[in-house]
């Protein structure tokens, strides 16, 4: 079925008794009742102190929880504040996108200036991070994305992809497009809400890359702000991370092909404002289990070397190739060059093949896996500056081979169009 409007008749009643708000804070929820009433609480706090003249909404848009996630949301007191507050479950595809898209309809319902928008898991948040989200948003910037002081072998996906494509394809140097708590203004809000995808993958996952994309390609006005760490529930790389993996990098190729005009047409890359003080404690350290990242490249191998030998250039494949055979944990080490055209080929493979995108998206999570243990091998004994230079570095590698990602993009066009001329 295809929906309208992610607002459920109930809530739209809701809205219309409230009238107008100056703020709308989103949270979308899911299963979240663990942590849920600390954001809650934390943003009221936030808007108490920081917004005390803004008429404001908390709007926690939830996916159909089966724990207690609404009931907590709902019990949380906000007698001491006066912010008005929302739970309901928002109608469409079941997914974070579909949550947002409630968000933005129910600012856009409201006539909201600024809206911002934080995880339901998170355990670091701090009455500054409102402050820092939402000060661009009225100050004339449109986008504000997070800057955290993540620790080192955290964000991995972040690191090693999010990041370094959006900077070499799309010319912004946006460090966390995927952080997940971002600032909106009124006008970026109703054209979001506006685009005609939440019928698709966007409304389940990929939501925050679709909006980082969309903000640089409609020419919004984009900041970062600081907001320390971002602590939650930590996943293992090698455990947690292939869904989420699946769906991100799958998202980041589709919208290559989307926005394909914009892309080969951006050269260079250029910074982006990072705003306000960090707020927040340090990131916390933790491991990762290296020898299982290993044994599941190993295992990779083994199932799909053959199509990797086809896909990527030999050099590359002749790395990997010698690595399978290697035992010291400690020697698994990539060439940044190799990772980016690995990345860069799948791209490349995942156009050509639209029928069997995600299967052959699928045999690149083993190189994945092996490269998160080449990055923990690289940065062990690594600050967090040097973590930076060092990502930074991967980036700028990413950026000086797009001419190369560039080649082979217009190579498979122009076989395509030959093709469709015969």
């Amino acid at each position: 079925m295809r929906f309208l409007t992610a607002l459920r008749q109930p809530t739209i009643r809701k809205l219309e008794v409230l009238g107008d708000a100056d703020i709308v804070v989103g949270i979308p929820t899911y299963m979240n009742a663990n942590t849920v009433r600390k954001v809650i609480r934390t943003v009221c706090q936030g808007l108490h102190m920081y917004f005390p003249d803004k008429k404001a909404l908390l709007f926690v848009s939830d996916g159909g929880s089966t724990d207690d996630t609404r009931e907590v949301a709902q019990s949380v007191d906000l007698s001491d504040y006066e912010h008005e507050k929302i739970v309901a479950i928002y109608r469409g595809l079941p997914g974070k996108g579909s949550a947002l898209r409630a968000v933005f309809e129910a600012a856009k319902f409201l006539g909201a200036q600024g809206i911002a928008l934080f995880d339901a898991d998170l355990r670091s948040i701090t009455p500054e991070w409102v402050r820092n989200v939402l000060t661009p948003i009225f100050g004339g910037y449109d986008y504000v994305t997070p800057y955290y002081n993540r620790y080192k072998y955290d964000g991995t996906i972040t690191n090693t992809i999010a990041y370094p494509l959006t900077r070499a394809l799309f010319g912004k140097r946006i460090r966390q497009p995927i952080g997940g708590d971002f600032g909106v203004s009124a006008r970026l809000a109703y054209y979001y809400a506006h685009q005609d995808v939440w019928e698709t993958d966007v409304a389940r996952f990929g939501i925050d890359i679709w909006m980082t994309v969309n903000a640089i390609t409609g020419g919004f006005r984009i900041a970062q702000a600081r907001l320390g760490a971002k602590i939650h529930d930590v996943k293992d790389p090698a455990k947690h991370l292939s869904a989420m993996f699946l769906q991100v990098v799958g998202t980041i190729f589709n919208l290559l092909d989307e926005y394909e005009n914009y892309w080969l047409g951006v050269r260079g890359s250029e910074d982006v404002p990072i705003l306000g003080e960090f707020a927040g404690e340090d990131p916390p350290a933790f491991d990762i289990d290296v020898v299982a990242l290993i044994d599941y490249f190993k295992l990779g191998y083994e199932n799909f070397g053959a199509l990797w030998r086809n896909i990527l250039e030999p050099e590359d494949y002749e790395v990997y190739e010698s690595l399978y055979h290697a035992d010291d944990p400690t020697k698994f080490l990539i060439p940044n060059e190799t990772w980016a055209r690995t990345v860069y080929r799948y791209a490349v493979t995942f156009h050509r093949m639209p029928r069997q995108r995600f299967k052959v998206l699928n045999t690149l999570i083993p190189l994945y896996n092996l490269n998160v243990a080449n990055i923990y091998n690289r940065l062990k004994d690594a600050d967090q500056v040097e973590a930076e230079e060092f990502f930074d570095g991967l980036a700028g590698t990413f950026e000086d081979l797009k001419e190369y990602f560039v080649g082979l993009y217009e190579g498979v066009k122009s076989e395509e169009s030959k093709s469709t001329a015969y």
